[in-house]
């Protein structure tokens, strides 16, 4: 098993940026993808984007294109979500989770493990 703990959320307004980061612990992390989902009220799960183990892979939503970037630091069993040029829209609780295999994730069913979320909130 994995445990993950997400961090970076808050207020910011719009254009702003933040930094979401998603520290693993348990389960060897470095050997399997990872993903960034985001819900927001009213809304189901988002699968905003993902990488690969190596980081050599990435996916993200048509939505998020060009602001956004996902990275890992396998050393520090840790996993990046840089948001930029932030929308009212990007609003949500955001979630981190690993994946069932080394390779990029594509979707929903190809994570195992989910954390608890962390809440973004863009004012406009």
């Amino acid at each position: 098993q994995v445990q993950l703990v997400e961090s970076g959320g808050g207020l910011v307004q719009a254009g702003g940026s933040l930094r979401l980061s998603c520290a693993a612990s348990g389960r060897t992390f470095s050997s399997y993808g990872t993903g960034w989902f985001r819900q927001a009220p009213g809304k189901e799960r988002e699968f905003v984007a993902g990488i690969s183990w190596s980081g050599g892979s990435t996916y993200y939503t048509d939505s998020v294109k060009g602001r956004f970037t996902i990275s890992r630091d396998n050393a520090k069993n840790t996993v990046y979500l840089e948001m930029n040029s932030l929308k009212p829209e990007d609003t949500a609780i955001y979630y981190c989770a690993v994946a069932h295999t080394y390779s990029l994730p594509r979707g929903p069913a190809d994570f195992a493990s989910w954390g608890q979320g962390t809440q973004v909130t863009v004012s406009s």
